[in-house]
């Protein structure tokens, strides 16, 4: 367990947070949430020792392991696999299995296995990082934005791993679906402060919202009751024979607590400019074709239609060519074979990953606003700015000192300088946090034309989506439908299918391969079988402690609500009554972790039986 006391943080005159206090407990899996620039990675920075807080402590167990993805690349090993044993534990540094399993989780192949780390993309190469993370197995896991550098199929995958890791997560995304699916605990910094509840991000905002609502009525009777007050003295302090109740009222006014206003959080909110289109068909592809290398093709003749109103989302694995198809149909790209055809009133507007890189440096938000649309004025700039966070003087900020989730904003703003009726966007929500996200679904939602859309956010393609693009198996392929009914009907072809070292063809003929698999595959069935039999029972009374732990948790959380109350009122006979309930409720809660406890290292040491039977199997 890591317990956090009284933690302040500030850079310059912007104070992050102040009195930080939390705890995280055996087997929490914890959403962090905040906006952009509030602390988070901060916070996990002061969690692994690369950030000194102002003040306040951490109290970190001794042999405590915290793992974090390593930012920087660099590899000792000569091939993929090898790297990749380097973050198994001493008492597991010939499991190569376990490797393999994470690393064709996260989208690598068999044939890659052999190939040395440098020649894999920055992107797969964080992936390998990641891998050395996960098979190290640390008390504490640690992800920062882990969906940025993951295709879909890699995403699914990882959610499912997460859902069984079996010691402590911290979590940072901006994808709220794969957030909420994963967490068991939400910690939330806002108004920096920091508030830790037990539940997903939908039950953290809405508690946010009721406490803010409930301040502000209480601050606004609060006031009134004041100036009540302060008119009963001004009227009656000259009146002798009420005397006495006008000095009470004077002690009553002094003890009143002096609520200030909440401020005013401004939202990212907005909405894309639409040129009116009244033609059914806003784009048309024929027979598209196009690679990089003559010999392997990324796409061979494709054909589709844009309607007016469609909403298209592309979708599949890294590296197989839908940015490239993106580029193609924004004339970014020449096209090598085939047409596209715009509609003569069509107009576009294109966001590309890379694009953070065009922005002028020296230029300042507004600037850039300003100079991307000839119809644009200073006036209608400055009103977009505003809406994209940059209010005042925020405006007048230099590209080079912004982050890369305001370079977004900015380029999205230049985006909304120019009413078009076509919107082709390439993964927009990498560098977005969670209510920027959200705004945007609603924008494109609201959007009258049609859209475009790369993305691996299932969010995005559950809201959104009634055509898909899908590179799967080497090919692309046009959906009529949403991505629920491609779930349902069709599928990721490499889910439910376990790649492991097995799956490679022995040194056999054809016919004993067959057999041999067959074999494998029915002692591997029987001892799952098995493996879920005897665990069960223990799963069930896991799951019931936790429901335990839960609702007491929530009651404890009510108590200590209820005995500010009752100190603010001084009600002496309340608070004592109350305390007696709270450490009966903090009892019951410390007994039930450690029954928790108790039944975590029963269900550990007998699958880690059935582990070592599964393993001799691979042997």
């Amino acid at each position: 367990m890591i317990s956090i006391e009284n933690l302040d943080k500030s850079f310059g005159s912007q104070s992050l947070f102040e009195g930080v206090n939390f705890k995280i407990n055996a087997r929490e899996r914890i959403g962090l949430v905040g906006r952009n620039g509030h602390g988070k990675t901060t916070l996990f920075r002061m969690i692994i020792g690369q950030e000194e807080p102002d003040s306040g402590s951490l109290h970190i167990p001794k042999q405590y392991r915290i793992g974090h993805v390593q930012q920087h690349l660099s590899f000792s090993q000569d091939t993929l696999l090898a790297e990749g044993m380097t973050g198994l534990p001493k008492s597991e540094k010939d499991h190569a299995w376990k490797v393999e399993k994470i690393l064709f989780g996260l989208g690598f192949s068999p044939a890659d296995l052999a190939r040395h780390p440098s020649a894999f993309s920055g992107g797969y190469q964080v992936r390998l990082n990641l891998a050395k993370v996960l098979v190290s197995e640390p008390d504490l896991l640690l992800l920062d934005e882990p969906t940025n550098y993951l295709d879909i199929t890699s995403i699914r995958w990882i959610e499912q791993f997460l859902l069984t890791w079996p010691h402590e997560l911290m979590l940072i995304t901006h994808d709220r679906s794969f957030m909420d699916k994963i967490v068991t605990h939400t910690l939330g910094i806002h108004r920096k402060k920091v508030r830790k509840i037990t539940g997903n991000t939908e039950k953290y905002y809405a508690q946010i919202a009721q406490d803010e609502e409930i301040y502000e009525k209480t601050r606004l009777n609060d006031e009134k009751k004041k100036k009540e007050i302060e008119l009963f003295i001004s009227r009656f302090r000259a009146k002798a024979r009420l005397a006495n109740m006008v000095q009470s009222r004077v002690k009553t006014l002094a003890k009143m607590d002096n609520r200030n206003k909440l401020y005013r959080i401004k939202n990212l909110d907005f909405s894309f400019l639409y040129e009116p289109f009244s033609a059914k068909q806003i784009m048309n592809v024929e027979d598209i074709s196009f690679g990089y290398e003559a010999k392997r093709p990324l796409l061979q003749d494709l054909s589709f239609t844009v309607g007016g109103t469609d909403r298209i989302c592309i979708i599949g694995k890294n590296g197989k060519g839908k940015t490239t198809l993106l580029k193609l149909l924004a004339n970014a790209l020449p096209l090598q074979k085939g047409g596209v055809k715009y509609h003569p009133s069509a107009v576009c507007g294109f966001y590309e990953q890379t694009n953070i890189s065009t922005l002028v440096d020296t230029r300042t938000v507004e600037e850039e606003i300003l100079y991307s649309a000839q119809q644009v004025d200073r006036q209608a700039t400055r009103n977009i700015c505003g809406t994209m966070m940059f209010e005042g003087d925020k405006a007048l900020k230099k590209i080079s000192v912004l982050s890369g989730g305001e370079k977004s904003r900015v380029l999205l703003g230049k985006i909304l300088a120019t009413p078009t009726n076509l919107l082709l966007l390439d993964e927009p929500t990498n560098h977005l946090d969670m209510d920027a996200c959200d705004a945007l679904i609603s924008a494109l939602d609201s959007f009258p034309g049609a859209v475009i859309l790369v993305t691996h956010n299932e969010m995005f393609l559950h809201a959104l989506a009634n055509r898909l693009i899908i590179f799967q198996n080497d090919c692309v392929e046009v959906f009529e439908g949403t991505y629920q009914h491609f779930l349902e009907t069709v599928g990721w072809q490499e889910e439910g299918t376990e790649r492991s070292a097995d799956d490679s063809p022995p040194k056999d003929t054809a016919g004993q391969q067959k057999i041999n698999k067959k074999e494998l595959r029915r002692k591997r069935s029987e001892i799952v079988q098995e493996r879920a039999r005897l665990l069960r029972p223990i799963e069930k009374d896991i799951a019931k402690v936790e429901m335990l732990i839960e609702s007491e948790e929530e009651r404890l959380e009510t108590l200590n609500q209820t005995i500010m109350a009752a100190t603010q009122a001084g009600n002496g006979k309340q608070i004592a009554e109350i305390s007696q309930e709270i450490h009966s409720c903090q009892t019951t809660i410390d007994k039930n972790y450690s029954r928790l406890e108790t039944l975590m290292e029963k269900l550990d040491s007998e699958a880690s039986q059935f582990e070592t039977r599964l393993q001799e199997l691979d042997v």
